[in-house]
């Protein structure tokens, strides 16, 4: 997708805006976000009114994102939070007090801003790849996983999710809690849900209205702090869940009563297990398959984010079992093929993903976001003290 700075902020964020996927997800989406909409996940969708933005880039930095120039709400806002306390059983006057005190945020609408006309990203698999998979982020996975070695464990053994991948997770989305941004939460999802950047694109506004109503939810419920920092785009904590995530699949890992992806990286390493086995992960099953694909395998690819290939067909095909391999498990699941693109050489790498490589693209739609998850937690896994 773009730069590293923004990747690193939105891994809870890419099943949010399915739309910026491109045709084949192999870079980071636009703007990636990983929980599911409200309606796929659970949520009651409130009725949310029209959602063109109205004022936008000409708003000043830390002008009130939600106010007339009089200083009453926004009529869009007013149907948002009226609809939001009636339908969902919530106080009204706490909640217009907090969207009042929403600002709007300049730099969050220019980094998610779609990218100026006519300018090319070229896709590369190994650009990106060399972000994640890198000597620092590998290192303090180690520290990471050594630290937390028994939460991990506990974490692997109820939910079915390997350590080494719930360790990579946290690794990339925030450097293991180095980087959870330094947003306030209300600001940018208030920014991102009444001026979008993009007009072009309304369901977006929308997709973050729906998450600034799971946030004003949970803070009604003494869930989250109306405070909460976070990403640009939302996500919070350690795994950067958005408020969506927060609401269905955060786990209190400690047993205190209150769940803290932030400061408590036990309910963190908890809630990707949680996160990752209510999303497909299977127990036992490996991210990639030991084949080895024919010659040319373009054929074989569809770039979606289900595996629709199975063994046989791929075996028909002319791929093969890697040496010394064995078809135990995985061959009799639904299986994908990878393609991880060097578009400026016209290239690719190829690999067969399980369901739980498509388990890891619900956390961000981009095939080159799982492979480098399923990398990182590869060379960390080899570097653990026994």
């Amino acid at each position: 997708m773009f730069i590293c700075r923004r990747i690193l902020q939105l891994g809870a964020l890419s099943a949010l805006l399915a739309g910026c996927s491109t045709t084949t997800p192999t870079a980071a989406p636009s703007t990636s976000l990983a929980p599911q909409t409200a309606q796929a996940s659970g949520t009651t969708p409130i009725r949310i009114g029209p959602s063109t933005p109205t004022l936008g880039p000409e708003l000043a930095d830390d002008a009130p994102a939600t106010l007339t120039p009089s200083g009453a709400l926004r009529p869009e806002v007013r149907t948002f939070v009226e609809n939001l306390a009636a339908e969902r059983q919530l106080p009204l006057a706490p909640m217009v007090s907090a969207l009042e005190s929403s600002r709007y945020n300049a730099t969050v609408a220019r980094l998610i801003a779609p990218s100026p006309p006519g300018k090319k990203v070229w896709r590369s698999w190994l650009t990106y790849r060399s972000r994640f998979v890198e000597p620092k982020r590998i290192a303090w996975g180690v520290e990471f996983y050594n630290e937390n070695r028994d939460l991990l464990n506990q974490a692997a053994q109820r939910f079915g999710v390997p350590a080494p991948i719930i360790a990579s997770i946290i690794g990339v989305e925030t450097l293991y809690g180095r980087n959870m941004g330094n947003f306030r939460v209300l600001d940018a999802l208030a920014t991102l849900a009444f001026d979008y950047p993009d007009p072009a694109k309304p369901e977006r506004a929308t997709m973050f209205r729906t998450q600034l109503a799971d946030f004003l939810t949970l803070v009604m419920n003494d869930k989250l702090e109306l405070e909460t920092q976070g990403s640009y785009a939302g996500a919070i904590g350690m795994p950067q869940f958005m408020p969506t995530s927060v609401m269905h699949y955060a786990v209190d890992g400690d047993g205190n009563g209150h769940i803290d992806l932030t400061n408590n990286t036990q309910d963190a390493i908890m809630s990707v297990g949680s996160f990752l086995a209510q999303h497909g992960w299977q127990r036992g099953l490996p991210v990639f398959a030991p084949v080895v694909l024919p010659a040319d395998p373009t054929a074989l690819v569809d770039g979606g984010l289900e595996p629709k290939q199975n063994w046989t067909t791929l075996s028909a095909a002319g791929s093969q079992l890697k040496p010394g391999a064995t078809s135990d498990g995985w061959s009799s699941q639904p299986l994908g093929v990878v393609d991880l693109v060097e578009e400026m050489r016209g290239t690719a790498q190829y690999r067969v993903g399980t369901p739980n490589f498509f388990a890891l693209t619900k956390y961000n739609r981009s095939y080159f976001y799982a492979t480098s998850v399923a990398d990182l937690a590869t060379e960390i896994e080899a570097r653990v003290a026994r």
